[in-house]
């Protein structure tokens, strides 16, 4: 242990960490840089600040503030200790709807401010797109803004007093007339009168540099105000008075359609007069369907607010009447606005991909120029893109004049980076001749300080040094930010990692085959890290059970980037550090779909394990679960389900059974099927009528097959009574292709001598990174499947994780096999068999509300709008909630996973069960899904083809519902 970490652990009552993950997770933020610090400690008080900076202070070591790690211009890494206020200073201390004012930490996520702010009719202005995750302290740093900013300003705009501790431990209670002013302020302020009164553009996102010019007497020395925006390198925030508005009791949305960004940007500044809420802009390069949004190549998102829906609309309605617009479209319902709105809001993190899948990075991110001229703006800034040989899609507050964009940097090699350099420079220069300011909204950080003398020039820059001065004499906070800079091509985050391909087994078709290119996709927007689900969406559920860093989809991504960087991270594949992050991983799959880069951590985790224990030894529960189909398919063959059941019921056997296989106490064993599926269905050939429709073909997975037979049974007796004809796949690996009817299967004599077998996705060995066995059975599976990938005939997954093993692990794991796509190709829910082979069938009317969960793999891999419109033509009327039910196959029940387990089924599954009405459908395509429902409340789940079925036999007590 350092004499630093030692004493700092003296000294600070929060939590002080100097471990590899401790350091790992902070390297870098969301911008392109990364440094090392030396450690993080998280503060619990003004106290524990004050202490941290005596003893950095002695040691002449930095020091840096840190929020949710969002900001994009690198501010918020750095190389002595980082100050992390979201573990402990995250609270609302008080809020006063009279004054309309709010005390708060500087850890408080924005959020949970509005949430509490709600239901007085108060909100505060400012929203960063970030703002289910950001902190209110990094957006006092960075003196953020958001789609609102039209209508209630900068973060600068709502900041009353602020609370700071000094690199020196003076403590400060900054505000207007020179409240909290540091010894020499304003004697500085005085000297420069005049340079302050001219040297600053008057628009209304100029963020770059100290806001010096809030000190003038006129605009009432407010010191608060100039604190804002200065990055954590004047003193340290811990507490701040927070102004808030009135939100209207109305809004609605009016998307404009143009014909390109410039006509968009051009219109912007006219909108203004009209008194909206937001003026937002974003072109179709970066949306991924315009199936939602009005005809255009380009759309302002322009929300207006009212003391009513039809005022509210009116003023809408005005707005499109003003615009020259290609088409328009009006929302006044909350849901359709949420969903536009999403597409806005994760253009930040869509727009680090270009349409043709390349990378494209921050840098330039938001610069500002006055709004009218946006459009000028961008056809120059598009020029010098094309002069450069790069590309880039502008977005972002196009009523304030401030876009964001990531552009193709190339910052890999040695003449990219030079590139990047001149194109800085050259940017720089148009955006000062536009009247513009190098950074409207994130900052300058480490991205832009370095060319603030082209736009202040180098006297007002000297200025700016002298400030910083006097509040930190000794360059203690945040060192190299703002003055005195480093090079904006220093430190870059790609600079670490490997320059030739890594070896690993999955193909990550979308990233080159580059384990290094899927790490890098994760840009750190953190996503992840929101504490509350929304609509359907499912990540990170072990990040919302823990609220810890290193188990969000962020925090695993920093550490395998330090991992494959080799310098915190040493140990490789074999890291301890890496391998604990992923243990609380549920492999939910949520981050494919709901992060905004799709970065695909179940992939990445099934990754690591297979080098991690190459050649060692294996936890139990990999041997136990992870070979789950083996042990199921032995007890069908002996017909000892019976004997399992049995001894499973009986506890000194089961406590055995569960301490030997790695599983869980807390758990009960699953019961097996006395009679599997495929047995039934061999009893019951000849019994019905084959039908006239499309041949389908049933994939027996491991749960239905052993576990739940109910669900196949039933999913046949809807599929015929749809009119299908329904196989099964070839146990016998065929010479030659034919299906026949569906039911018997022409075989040439000799086959018997090509192998038996029973078709298997391997999900059981892909979740738990047995990679090699994993492809083994794959390639089984294939040639078992060959003669039905010769037919038209769909296979239809009854269990949605494996319909999603076979949609994405099998073609990514043999990569070198067409046969993989060809059969991801053919895979189907049931839902979408019944929609695409029976689209004249109607299913039963069950008039029944439903409640439960749709799987987590489902709502990423698969999608479920055909599960929707079925549920719909069948009456069966409610939403199902988001999240993931925790148990996700073999992960809630691994010893030690319990207890997240049963937080994130308690996240949103739980709830929405206990507060249905009697009479409830539970519905649960998942044998997981099913199995938490059961063991933690007592409710019987069932999949939509038993309820279905049900449907069609008037089975009124059978009925599944709620128990």
């Amino acid at each position: 242990m350092s004499e630093l970490e030692t004493e700092l652990r003296g000294a600070v009552r929060g939590d002080v960490g100097f471990g590899v993950t401790d350091r790992a997770l902070v390297t870098m933020d969301a911008s392109n840089y990364r440094r090392v610090p030396r450690g993080v400690v998280a503060p619990v008080d003004a106290d524990d600040v004050a202490a941290a900076l005596a003893v950095c202070r002695e040691h002449g070591v930095p020091v840096v503030a840190r929020g949710g790690g969002t900001s994009i211009a690198g501010q918020a890494t750095g190389t002595g200790v980082v100050l992390d206020f979201t573990r402990h200073m995250n609270r609302l201390l008080s809020l006063d709807p009279v004054t309309r004012t709010a005390v708060v930490q500087p850890g408080l996520v924005l959020d949970r401010l509005q949430e509490a702010a709600a239901p007085h009719g108060l909100r505060f202005g400012p929203d960063p797109s970030t703002h289910s995750r950001c902190t209110l302290g990094g957006m006092i740093g960075n003196n953020s803004c958001g789609s609102h900013s039209v209508a209630w300003g900068t973060t600068a705009d709502s900041v009353r007093e602020l609370d700071v501790v000094t690199a020196r431990g003076r403590r400060l209670r900054l505000g207007q007339d020179w409240a909290g002013a540091p010894d020499g302020l304003r004697a500085l302020v005085d000297g420069e009168l005049s340079r302050l009164r001219t040297g600053f553009p008057e628009l209304p996102r100029r963020i770059s540099g100290y806001a010096l010019d809030a000190l003038l007497p006129e605009r009432g020395a407010d010191v608060a105000r100039s604190f804002c925006g200065s990055e954590g390198t004047l003193g340290v925030l811990t507490e701040a008075v927070v102004g808030l508005v009135e939100a209207p009791r109305a809004r609605a949305l009016a998307v404009l359609g143009y014909t390109d960004e410039s006509a968009a940007a051009e219109a912007a500044a006219g909108l203004l007069p009209l008194g909206p809420l937001t003026v937002e802009g974003m072109s179709a390069d970066l949306v991924p369907s315009t199936a939602a949004l009005p005809k255009g190549a380009a759309w302002l998102f322009v929300e207006t607010g009212g003391e009513s829906a039809g005022e509210a609309r009116a003023r809408a309605e005005a707005i499109v009447r003003a615009a020259d617009v290609v088409d328009a479209l009006v929302v006044t319902d909350p849901a359709g606005q949420r969903v536009l709105w999403r597409i806005r809001e994760d253009a930040s993190g869509t727009a680090t991909r270009m349409p043709d899948g390349s990378e494209a990075w921050p840098g330039w991110e938001d610069c500002a120029v006055p709004p009218a001229r946006l459009g000028a703006y961008l056809r120059d800034f598009r020029a010098l893109l094309t002069a450069h040989g790069l590309r880039g899609t502008p977005y972002g507050h196009f009523g304030d004049g401030c876009i964001h964009v990531r552009i193709d940097f190339d910052l890999l090699t040695e003449a990219g980076v030079a590139r990047f350099r001149r194109f800085s420079e050259e940017l720089a220069e148009l955006v000062v001749a536009h009247g513009g300011s190098l950074s409207g909204e994130h900052g300058d950080g480490q991205a832009r300080a370095e060319l603030l003398p082209r736009m202040y020039g180098q006297e007002m820059v000297g200025l700016f040094e002298r400030a910083k001065g006097v509040w930190d004499p000794d360059d203690l906070l945040n060192p190299g930010m703002l003055v005195r800079p480093a090079p904006l091509d220093a430190d870059l985050r790609f600079s670490v990692l490997p320059r030739e391909p890594v070896d690993v087994a999955f193909g990550y078709p979308s990233d080159g085959g580059d384990f290094s290119a899927a790490v890098r996709r994760c840009v750190g927007v953190a996503k992840c890290r929101t504490t509350s689900v929304s609509g359907s969406s499912v990540m990170c559920p072990s990040f919302r059970a823990t609220g810890e860093e290193e188990h969000s989809t962020r925090g695993r991504a920093r550490l395998l980037h330090e991992m494959l960087a080799g310098e915190v991270v040493t140990d490789g594949w074999r890291s301890a550090e890496v391998r604990d992050a992923l243990d609380l991983c549920l492999s939910c799959k949520g981050c494919r779909s709901d992060c905004p880069v799709e970065v695909d951590m179940a992939t990445y985790k099934a990754e690591f394990l297979h080098h991690h224990y190459a050649g060692r030894r294996r936890p139990a529960a990999h041997h136990s679960m992870g070979r789950l189909p083996v042990w199921l398919r032995a007890v069908s063959r002996t017909r000892t389900a019976w004997l399992v059941n049995a001894l499973s019921g009986v506890r000194p056997f089961a406590w055995a059974a569960k301490r030997l296989g790695g599983i869980a106490a807390e758990r009960d064993i699953p019961r097996v099927a006395r009679q599997p599926f495929s047995r039934w269905w061999e009893r019951r050939r000849g019994e019905a009528a084959p039908g006239s429709g499309d041949l389908v073909i049933l994939w027996p997975d491991t749960f239905t097959e052993h576990l739940s037979p109910s669900v196949g049974q039933a999913a046949v007796r809807v599929l015929e009574a749809a009119g299908l004809r329904v196989g099964l796949p070839p146990t016998m690996r065929l010479v030659k292709p034919p299906v026949g009817d569906g039911r018997t299967v022409a075989m040439d004599p000799l086959s018997v001598l090509r192998g038996r077998g029973r078709v298997c996705c391997g999900l059981t060995y892909v979740s738990t990174g047995q990679l090699d066995r994993a492809r083994t059975v794959m390639r089984r599976t294939l040639d078992l499947m060959e003669p039905v990938l010769e037919t038209d005939a769909p296979v239809v997954v009854l269990e949605p994780s494996c319909a999603a093993a076979l949609r994405t692990d099998v073609p990514e794991l043999l990569h070198d096999d067409p046969r993989a796509a060809r059969l991801a190709a053919k895979v189907l829910t049931f839902a979408e068999t019944l929609e695409r082979h029976a689209p004249d069938w109607t299913p039963p009317h069950l008039d029944r509300p439903v409640a439960g969960q749709t799987h987590c793999h489902q709502h990423a891999v698969l999608g479920d709008t055909a599960d929707r419109r079925l549920r719909e033509a069948a009456g069966l009327a409610g939403e199902l909630s988001g999240g993931c039910c925790g148990l996700a196959g073999n992960f809630g029940f691994e010893k030690g996973h319990y207890d997240v387990s049963t937080a994130c089924a308690e996240d949103q599954l739980l709830p929405s069960v206990r507060d249905a009405p009697d009479g409830t459908v539970v519905l649960a395509d998942g044998f997981s899904c099913r199995t938490q429902l059961e063991q933690l409340a007592g409710v019987r789940g069932s999949h939509l083809a038993e309820v279905l079925a049900a449907g069609l036999e008037g089975a009124g007590d059978d009925e599944p519902e709620r128990a």
